[in-house]
């Protein structure tokens, strides 16, 4: 059954929040820069590298699980996503070239943040059979070459989504199926190997054939929490109400449900495949995680990362509760953030998670949130806040007209 609008709450008063991604960006430089005065000497570039690598991996996340959202509303012909597929595009189109400006301090302190740039390949079988990618040359070109692939992919399907609004020609639907056909497979090999490469490689000894999966699966988590918060924003709004229906909020909740569910499963067949195996080139990547406070963390990581979502998100009704299922959201947020440091921080922190470091990594966090996040804004507002003739719009509006007979929807002034 469709929302009525007069049962929600009055709209939010946003105007005072329009500052809100200049002033996240400002605080975010202010505070990394007061790190720089408090670090060790020397040691800023290598302490930076590392705070800005598990914020940019976060947002990374969260715009490939966009991106994937996207491309599945295309493969499936899905009616109930035709809410969510807009601002599930903008997430994507995050990739480029915002998130590759953004990866441009990574490549200047490579040196820095990856061992394998400075060390010799004499004695060392592990790290001489993964060149010549484990150079300076091969890294930038893999990673220009994964960009690449998602400025192609999310760029084809932004584009002809955008002229499905103007035209609703059916050529629009089928080129972006076409580019989500292939796309769907260029996002697995990518979103496999880009983490590989920019993650798993801080600590080149290791590796875990379940790595590409795990980041899939939080790829997936983050989004599906930051999906749910901005279409209940939107509801909120009025923005959505003409294709937003209760069960839309179900569908989501269970989604959300099931990833928590991949993620954990994942992690632990990861875990109880090298624990069993007990190699040692293997099973240090974990002895190293039971260190000092990173033993926190762990139990940080199972009770608040799976156990707490999970009991909570069982019950059928919670799903379309606001008053749960958005803390639990907003908790995802940080239980992301610390399962990526959880991966990233050890191979320089191996001792304990490096409190000392909080005020940098957060500024290296608000920086960026604010920095996409104005990236962000400004698509949403320049553009129609849903798709104005997705096959399945007649579908979501919960209208029978045939086709032909599709009103002009298109809101002015974009998703404002």
């Amino acid at each position: 059954m469709k929302n009525d609008t007069t049962d929600l709450p009055p709209p939010l008063d946003l105007s005072g929040w329009k500052k809100a991604p200049f002033a996240l960006m400002a605080l975010g430089g202010i505070i990394s820069i007061v790190g720089l005065f408090l670090s060790p000497k020397g040691q800023f570039g290598a302490d930076f590298g590392y705070s800005w690598l598990v914020a940019f991996m976060f947002f990374l996340t969260l715009a490939l699980g966009g991106l994937f959202f996207a491309i599945v509303h295309h493969l499936t012909d899905a009616g109930w996503s035709v809410a969510t597929r807009r601002f599930c595009e903008h997430i994507g189109s995050l990739l480029f070239p915002w998130l590759a400006i953004l990866f441009i301090p990574i490549v200047l302190l490579a040196k820095q943040i990856y061992p394998w740039l400075t060390l010799s390949t004499a004695g060392d079988a592990t790290l001489k059979a993964k060149m010549p990618l484990f150079t300076m040359e091969g890294f930038i070109v893999a990673s220009a070459i994964f960009f690449g692939i998602w400025w192609l992919m999310s760029g084809r399907i932004n584009y002809w989504s955008l002229r499905q609004d103007v035209t609703g020609d059916a050529l629009c639907t089928r080129k972006m199926r076409f580019h989500s056909g292939w796309g769907i497979l260029a996002f697995a090999a990518t979103v496999t190997v880009a983490p590989i490469l920019w993650m798993q490689s801080l600590q080149y000894q290791w590796s875990s054939t379940m790595y590409g999966l795990y980041m899939f699966a939080t790829c997936g988590w983050i989004a599906l929490a930051t999906i749910y918060v901005i279409t209940a924003i939107l509801q909120r709004q009025r923005i959505l109400s003409d294709v937003l229906h209760d069960n839309q909020f179900y569908y989501l909740g269970v989604l959300f449900f099931a990833f928590t569910l991949l993620e954990a499963y994942f992690e632990f067949a990861q875990y109880f495949v090298i624990w069993n195996g007990n190699v040692p080139d293997e099973t240090f990547w974990y002895l190293i995680r039971n260190n000092g406070s990173w033993w926190w963390v762990t139990m940080l990581l199972i009770f608040g990362h799976f156990f707490l979502p999970f009991v909570l998100l069982l019950p059928a009704n919670v799903k379309m509760n606001f008053k749960v299922m958005i803390p639990i959201c907003l908790w995802a947020w940080l239980m992301n953030y610390a399962d990526l440091a959880f991966n990233i921080l050890p191979a320089r922190y191996a001792h304990g998670y490096p409190c000392h470091w909080l005020l940098l990594q957060l500024g290296c966090f608000m920086f960026m949130t604010g920095f996409l996040g104005q990236a962000f804004l400004k698509k949403f507002l320049r553009h129609p806040p849903y798709p104005q003739r997705d096959p399945r719009i007649l579908e979501a509006m919960g209208v029978g007209h045939a086709p032909e007979e599709l009103p002009d929807t298109m809101p002015n002034g974009g998703g404002r």
